[in-house]
């Protein structure tokens, strides 16, 4: 930035105080949240109590039949990665394997994002050569929003990819615009080329989308200036073999344990034609039965990603700095410093919504969105930045008005964060309170929810298992002979617990009487006998036994 030289002392007190600010901010909320939601975040943290309890990486939930072996406990992370998972033990180890315990990962993680926010506003300050005053308020706002707003707020305080991601990826843009701007002869040792392998391979490790990292850098480094062919060559060789190196050891467990080394399943994933299609047990996703919905239902899917992506992931909770952002993006999101954190954010969006249009609305994009998040937190306050420099010199105005675009960011997204962040707590003790009131009932009719009950079908079979500790299937949306097929292949399943279903055929092929439904008998739960609603108002109880299986 113009303007006197910013110490290092500076920095470093900088980026402690907006770590702190995150770290504090992060731990309040995630005090209010006391159950893992949503039920991947239970994936994660129940794996990371299996490992610290000696029994492996496995979880006692199968939740997709797409990838074999289908046993009990399941090896984990036949999609998902297991970084997340490492991250989780190490508080877990320390403080017990409760939920709070595990949350302690994801808040430090979390608050790491907003001081690497903070240091590619400062970089962007710098090339464009901002007055030292703007480029500092430019950055601290950046980081000081970035840790009140809601999107990355949220997901702090569940331990799960979505921040570990976040936070990785911006590290690797930050490294991969300083190697391009200053490549020094892309020479084998370079630090900086080592690091950013390292911090690929640990992105590998936490989500798939750690390819379109890769493919960044390749464009990135193949861009870079003064350089000549050999040169970026050995910039992506050198950094492409770390992140190898360091993902190797997981690839091989996966060729040991699944038979590849890749997650085949992601590609299986994109012929959904459904979400519930990940559960599939007789009617699996397939290429023909995809192509059969024909190209107008082929095209709404698209639609319908690109808009949850945009709408439900990137806009409505993250508003006003996200509209802002959006809106200026065109104009902002320029220069060097910033491209990488473009070109991943585009690469990202794009083939989330239109290579898994299904599966995006699911999740897919909204946990590897945190790079977009604070891209579009930088172009707002970038775009208020220079639209009230421009107002403060049309007016007159003598002193600096920087400032106040910043305050507007910090305090517009801590508004909606303090406004929406307790429903969310809400509706995790209200969890809770479902399961803790299911276990107590079945347990007083002499149907406890406990190694006894065997393996147990379920639309929610993660919760399941995790809260319960018994093996949990999940409940294909398909009809109760595929059903009762399922609950064959897995001896003793005798129970199916359906909570506010919203499938296809549960409860509806029941009521409709179809092959099989006889096989399924409402479990009386008695009466409630608590204060106001009932917790299982929703969830119903069935046994498994056919007629002619009766003695």
């Amino acid at each position: 930035p113009r303007g006197n030289p910013v110490t290092r002392r500076e920095l470093l007190l900088t980026a402690l105080g907006i770590f702190v600010v995150a770290l504090l901010t992060r731990a309040y909320f995630a005090a209010q949240i006391v159950f893992p939601k949503p039920e991947d975040t239970a994936y994660y943290v129940g794996v990371a109590r299996n490992l610290l309890e000696g029994r492996g990486l496995v979880s006692d939930a199968l939740w997709s039949y797409a990838t074999p072996p289908l046993i009990f406990p399941r090896p984990a992370f036949e999609v998902w990665l297991p970084l997340p998972t490492f991250l989780i033990a190490i508080p877990m180890a320390l403080f017990g394997t409760s939920f709070a315990a595990a949350q302690v990962a994801s808040v430090v993680v979390g608050a790491l994002v907003p001081v690497l926010a903070w240091r590619l506003a400062l970089d962007v300050a710098e090339e464009r050569a901002l007055p030292l005053g703007r480029a500092r308020t430019l950055a601290v706002g950046t980081g000081l929003t970035a840790a009140a707003y809601l999107p990355l707020l949220l997901h702090s305080a569940l331990p799960d990819s979505t921040m570990p991601f976040a936070a990785l990826a911006l590290a690797a843009c930050l490294l991969m615009a300083r190697v391009a701007r200053d490549p020094r002869g892309a020479r084998l040792g370079d630090p900086r080329l080592l690091v950013l392998g390292v911090v690929l391979g640990l992105a590998a490790l936490t989500r798939n989308e750690a390819a379109w990292l890769a493919l960044t850098w390749v464009a990135i480094a193949w861009s870079a200036p003064r350089t000549d062919v050999a040169e970026r060559v050995r910039m992506v060789v050198i950094a492409g073999s770390v992140a190898l190196l360091v993902f190797a050891p997981w690839a091989y467990r996966d060729w040991l344990v699944f038979g590849s080394p890749l997650p085949g399943q992601a590609v299986t994933n994109a012929f959904s034609v459904t979400g519930f299609d990940i559960f599939a047990w007789n009617d699996p996703p397939t290429l023909a039965r995809y192509l059969a919905v024909g190209p107008v239902r082929l095209l709404e899917m698209r639609v319908e990603g690109l808009s949850h992506n945009l709408f439900s992931v990137l806009l409505l909770i993250g508003i006003p700095m996200s509209v802002i952002g959006l809106l200026t993006a065109p104009w902002q999101a320029r220069g060097r410093a910033l491209r990488p954190v473009v070109m991943v954010s585009m690469i990202t969006f794009l083939v989330t919504s239109l290579a898994f249009p299904v599966a995006t609305t699911w999740g897919t994009f909204l946990h590897a969105a945190g790079v977009v998040h604070v891209l579009l937190v930088l172009c707002a306050l970038l775009a208020l930045d220079s639209g009230l420099v421009k107002l403060g010199a049309r007016l007159g105005w003598t002193r600096p008005v920087a400032w106040l675009g910043a305050l507007l960011g910090v305090f517009s997204s801590m508004l909606f964060s303090v406004a929406l962040l307790p429903s969310f707590g809400g509706g995790s003790r209200g969890t809770a309170a479902m399961y803790e009131e299911l276990g107590t009932r079945m347990a007083a009719i002499g149907r406890p929810l406990d190694a006894t009950a065997g393996p147990v079908i379920s639309n929610f079979p993660i919760w399941m298992a995790e809260v319960y500790r018994v093996p949990a299937l999940a409940l294909p949306d398909e009809p109760p002979a595929d059903v009762l097929d399922l609950a064959a292949e897995f001896a003793g399943t005798r129970l199916l617990v359906l909570i506010s279903p919203e499938g296809d055929h549960w409860p509806q092929d029941l009521e409709a009487g179809l092959p099989g439904s006889e096989c399924f008998t409402p479990v009386d739960l008695g009466p409630f006998t608590g204060d106001g609603a009932d917790p299982l108002a929703d969830t119903t109880v069935y046994d498994i036994a056919c007629p002619a299986d009766a003695p």
